[in-house]
């Protein structure tokens, strides 16, 4: 028993000992929240013991450091007088001021009897003051970017009312100005379907090719309607274009085969050199399996039909009614049955040749059928294009 708990007692003290030596390496890298963050979940309880003294040391260590170098980066983002760097400025405070609060909770540490003092300040007013400069410097950014009437700008300036109303709710118009950011940056897409062969394409089909939502396209800045709209400028248009659909005709195929095999026939006495039965150590008969060879003719028949859809997937620009990318689809579909009869021995028969005993003939799909189930590889194909495709804005 004490064997035991000097282990465990020696397991807890490596531990220790690793802990501390990386929160002094973090410290020594540059990594002062890191550190600061790894000394908090040491010292969240027992932070008396005496294994976690050093521990308390490079807390303030990394906290110490983890100020200067914020407030060094401050006094130089000042001194550029930058209005774009008031966003920045402000994040240090913020940071500087969490950072504080984080500790605060755990005070107050002692180390070799006597406290240690962390020097705080109060970043209240610089808080206010540079979240305000922030919130008007970006206000006034956006708004220019949200007059260009250009996409990429709009999305920039919705970014921008999205920062604000997180660090200053409801200023101003903000909230309406998001919304027409939005809209403003969104990429409209009309999908449409063009049939250019001599076949009717199944209306189920073609419902089905453009139900939007089983897609799962629209994004933020990406929307696709499949009707139009009144008075909506689309800014692209996804045309599905079927140029061809081959049916083929319906086969039968039949082949036959002859299987053989041994199986299991009962059993037979073992027999010794002198004709009498063999005994095993407990005075039992010795038997073995007896095999004997089967014979079974198979005749197999398989129904087999496939239909293709030869089609494309055209981007146009609306607004230049330049074609901007054109994407070849093709997709098949294969039905196929199988259904088997024999003769002679069925033990012959194993695997897959033995499920389709039990089938029977079935009718063939229909045209119609057959195009709409192509049409579903064909409807796995045309996300592909559309998930992968980039709009430029």
């Amino acid at each position: 028993m004490k064997k035991y708990l000097l282990l465990i007692t020696m397991a807890i003290v490596i531990v220790a000992c690793n802990t501390t030596k990386s929160i002094e390496k973090q410290v020594n890298n540059g990594n002062y929240d890191i550190a600061i963050n790894d000394a908090l979940r040491k010292l969240s309880n027992n932070k008396s013991k005496k294994s976690k003294q050093a521990s308390i040391l490079l807390l303030k260590n990394a906290f110490n450091k983890a100020t200067k170098r914020d407030l060094d980066r401050i006094s130089y983002l000042k001194k550029d007088a930058n209005p774009e760097n008031f966003e920045d400025i402000y994040g240090l405070f913020q940071k500087l001021n969490n950072r504080q609060e984080q500790i605060k909770p755990i005070l107050p540490l002692y180390y070799s009897g006597k406290e240690v003092k962390f020097q705080f300040s109060d970043y209240t007013a610089q808080i206010i003051k540079y979240k305000e400069e922030t919130t008007n410097y970006l206000y006034g950014k956006a708004i220019i970017l949200l007059e260009t009437d250009d996409k990429l700008n709009a999305r920039q300036a919705y970014n921008d009312f999205k920062y604000i109303d997180k660090i200053n709710p409801n200023y101003k118009d903000v909230n309406a100005l998001t919304n027409d950011a939005l809209y403003k940056g969104q990429d409209i897409i009309l999908i449409t379907l063009k049939n250019n062969t001599e076949q009717i394409i199944p209306q189920r089909l073609e419902t089905d090719l453009l139900n939007i939502s089983t897609y799962g396209l629209n994004d933020l800045w990406t929307i696709y309607h499949n009707e139009k709209v009144a008075d909506l400028n689309y800014d692209y248009t996804l045309s599905l274009i079927f140029k061809d659909i081959i049916m083929s005709p319906e086969h039968i195929k039949e082949r036959q085969i002859i299987q053989e095999k041994l199986v299991k026939d009962g059993f037979k006495y073992v027999l010794d050199s002198n004709g009498n039965v063999k005994k095993d150590s407990l005075g039992d008969d010795i038997k073995e399996d007896k095999f004997t060879k089967v014979t079974c003719e198979y005749l197999e028949t398989r129904q087999f039909k496939t239909s293709t859809i030869v089609a494309t997937a055209e981007y146009t620009d609306t607004k230049t009614k330049q074609l901007i990318d054109r994407f070849p689809i093709e997709s098949t579909f294969l039905f196929e049955h199988f259904f088997a009869t024999y003769q002679g021995d069925k033990r012959a028969i194993d695997g897959v040749y033995l499920d389709y005993i039990t089938n029977r003939v079935v009718p063939f799909p229909n045209t119609e059928q057959m195009i709409f189930d192509t049409g579903e590889d064909l409807k796995i194909r045309l996300k592909e294009i559309i998930t992968r495709y980039n709009f430029k804005g």
